[in-house]
């Protein structure tokens, strides 16, 4: 770094040095309070840009697993609820036909099924009127179905938009032909 070559006058903290009033314990105290805030706001932003969902499942599904780790590469902050979904489906609305093996809670949507992060994130930037998105059944090729167990078979599925009077129209569509 160039303070180490030049001397200590030209550290990044160097004006600290140069209040008079400022002994070196204040100083230290003053660095380290800043610090702290600096992490604590650069912890906020983080938190502010990681959507938290909230994941009812079955303990024992892998695929539902896998699905959480997709959300959380796609930077979402996930709380796992290994108790199944049934309940929570029916609680948030969410028509049994349109089930699947785990159902999510995020920014005062539902979310049934496989869906992919970008779609939530979506959602979230939309703000429709809705219940929220489903992907029912377990599509392969979907996120969470889609590991190396499925040797990259890809079958076409779509997400749907779950109004609020139960109807559902197509969100997004996946692996359909033109």
């Amino acid at each position: 770094m160039p303070w180490q070559r030049q001397g200590c006058r030209d550290h990044p903290t160097h004006f600290l040095n140069s209040l008079p009033i400022m002994g070196a314990m204040h100083r230290r105290h003053l660095l380290q309070f800043l610090a702290a805030n600096v992490a604590t706001a650069c912890s906020t932003l983080v938190a502010q840009t990681k959507p938290p969902v909230e994941v009812w499942k079955d303990p024992n599904c892998g695929c539902c697993g896998d699905w959480i780790k997709h959300l959380e590469s796609n930077g979402f902050v996930v709380r796992v609820n290994d108790t199944g979904n049934t309940a929570a489906r029916k609680r948030l609305g969410i028509a049994d036909k349109l089930g699947s093996c785990h159902t999510g809670w995020v920014g005062g949507y539902a979310l049934e099924g496989h869906v992919p992060a970008r779609d939530i994130q979506r959602l979230l930037k939309d703000k429709p009127q809705a219940l929220g998105l489903a992907v029912p059944g377990m599509p392969i090729g979907s996120p969470g179905m889609d590991g190396a167990v499925y040797g990259g078979r890809q079958d076409p599925y779509d997400v749907l938009l779950i109004l609020k009077d139960g109807r559902t129209r197509v969100y997004q569509s996946y692996g359909r032909r033109a």
